[in-house]
């Protein structure tokens, strides 16, 4: 699409959008211009000119078996070797580029990029994620067949929850670049002298360039924050996906150049770069001296050697943490039992915020169907999860597939760790006979015994949980919270109905910086966050640096540079 867009035409589309956003952000209200039930997609549909389910398919495929293109300066080649995780390859290569030669390219762009000011970028910012919500479809099928999550949640957090994402960021980047005037006058007294008079311009400039390292498991909902917080803070975005997982981001890059090229910028200005597995592209990258923001979401290692290799560059991590539950006492145990059941099953574990450590008391707990004992807790869950889990066609639907070798592994390897409370079972998928997918295992563990500390010290991603026995629930707290400063957290899950026990999760996950839920029973999940309300980490524990997103997570990606003249 080459029509051309003016800074009124995008004002037109997309001011009522920023300026909702804007006031969400600041009630932490319920809002989303980006509808997520498929039935909003397609001819008449709610979403002009979208996608419906059938034509997003024949998008995806129509990229499959295919060179990528995007135009871009400095390709030397082509690389990528997709594989789904429902057992079929992809076949799309994607440009390998000469860094030497395309981060010039992206620096040309820069100086009519900045002055174009906050607001022109962020119309612009929108005009890019409206043309995203529009082939939200398509993307439902390459996060799909990219990360292994089921076609509904691949769909809703993939697209419409990741577009969410990326409004809120360039929400609170326009919101931290406009707290200053554009323009001010300045006059002292001087008496009888007359006052001394300057005008002064305030002008956000960006750092620099911004390289984006994608992740495997949520390539566009963990992307879209820091692509989105760059380009609207006036930075080139370098896009580096995970290579299993390129397409989802490289479809975003294609619109993004093809918005700014409407718009009067350069193209350039969002570029992507990809490698094969096993590539060193992005620690290469991240040691250039002209990258100056780095995003980035993966393991403690890499994100650990960014934080201590790239000192040039303002690094965002999410990595591992150790996301706990302490089970208390609940006056809801049906609806208790049912919300973790579902929240430990939610796409296999293979989510960050997945609960990983259930901490019971070991003399039992309290609940409104009597007391439970310990063993009939871990029993009741794995029941449910069994129950949730027991009709296959319904089940895939909730697990999608396992992602890598790796997380099998952990699957395999679980029942060495500990007495199984629940056994994984393999599940034939009706569409992919050759995905693999795995329910849950539920192993219980002992924290009197040093042999276990290892397990539920540490982090084990994927759908392996461990119901910790423990003495009593001031002793959970006390692991709760030297698991949190140790390991991290990206979430913390509490049931109790007493005030002294909710005042003791809430002073351990203030002092120790976790986000907290409590007594969720119903449809709401520990592991799900909503954007413009919810933040996702907090940026002062060991499992990630910032969070999703606050004032914090924009506000370094620019400074203010002042020109003062005498009036």
């Amino acid at each position: 699409m080459t029509t051309c867009l003016t800074p009124a035409q995008l004002a037109d589309r997309h001011r009522d959008t920023l300026d909702t956003a804007l006031e969400t952000i600041a009630g932490r209200g319920y809002w989303s211009p980006y509808p997520e039930h498929p039935k909003a997609y397609g001819d008449g549909a709610t979403v002009l000119n979208s996608l419906d389910a059938e034509q997003g398919l024949a998008a995806f495929n129509a990229v499959r078996d295919s060179r990528f293109e995007l135009d871009q300066p400095g390709t030397t080649g082509w690389v990528g070797a997709e594989h789904s995780p429902y057992g079929f390859a992809l076949g799309v290569s994607y440009p390998k580029a000469d860094i030497d030669q395309l981060l010039p390219a992206m620096a040309a762009g820069v100086p009519a990029w900045r002055d174009a000011g906050p607001e022109v970028r962020a119309l612009v910012c929108l005009e890019i994620l409206a043309r995203i919500n529009a082939h939200t479809m398509e993307f439902a099928h390459a996060v799909m067949h990219t990360s292994g999550q089921a076609f509904m949640m691949a769909m809703q957090a993939g697209g419409p929850h990741a577009q969410d994402r990326g409004l809120e960021a360039v929400a609170y980047a326009y919101a931290e670049q406009t707290r200053l005037p554009r323009n001010a006058a300045w006059s002292k007294p001087q008496g009888k002298r007359g006052p001394i008079e300057l005008t002064k311009e305030f002008t956000a400039v960006p750092r620099g360039v911004s390289l984006l390292v994608g992740c495997n498991t949520f390539p566009t909902w963990n992307g879209f924050p820091g692509l989105f917080a760059s380009l609207a803070a006036g930075n080139p975005v370098l896009v580096k996906p995970h290579p299993h997982a390129v397409l989802p981001l490289a479809i975003a890059v294609r619109f993004a150049r093809e918005v700014l090229h409407a718009a009067g910028f350069s193209r350039d200005l969002v570029t992507l770069v990809a490698e094969e597995d096993g590539g060193t592209v992005a620690a290469d990258l991240a040691r250039r001296p002209e990258v100056r923001i780095i995003d980035y979401t993966g393991s403690t290692a890499f994100g650990d050697w960014l934080e201590t290799h790239a000192p040039q560059a303002q690094v965002y991590t999410e990595k591992a943490g150790v996301n706990t539950v302490v089970i208390d006492s609940t006056d809801n145990y049906k609806g208790m039992i049912a919300n973790l059941a579902f929240s430990l099953s939610l796409y296999s574990g293979q989510m960050c915020t997945t609960p990983q450590n259930l901490l019971v008391p070991r003399h039992g707990i309290a609940t409104d169907d009597g007391e439970k004992t310990y063993d009939q807790v871990v029993s009741d869950l794995a029941a449910a999860v069994e129950h949730l889990l027991a009709d296959d066609s319904r089940a895939v639907s909730i697990l999608g597939a396992i992602v890598s070798p790796a997380v099998r592994a952990r699957v395999q390897t679980a029942p060495e760790i500990g007495d199984v409370a629940l056994r994984s079972r393999s599940i034939r998928h009706p569409e992919f006979p050759d995905a693999t997918v795995r329910t849950p295992v539920l192993v219980k563990l002992d924290a009197a015994k040093p042999e276990h500390e290892a397990a539920y010290r540490a982090e084990c991603f994927g759908p392996v949980s461990f119901a910790v026995a423990v003495d009593s629930t001031a002793e959970g707290l006390a692991l709760l919270r030297s698991t949190i400063a140790e390991q991290g957290a990206m979430t913390v899950g509490g049931y109790t109905t007493s005030e002294e026990v909710e005042r003791g999760l809430v002073d351990v996950c203030l002092e120790e910086c976790a986000q907290l839920s409590l007594n969720l029973t119903g449809g709401v999940y520990v592991n799900q966050t909503s954007a413009f309300s919810d933040l996702h980490g907090s940026g002062g524990n060991p499992a990630a640096n910032a969070a999703l997103v606050d004032a914090a997570f924009v506000a370094d990606r620019f400074r203010m540079v002042e020109v003062r003249r005498q009036a």
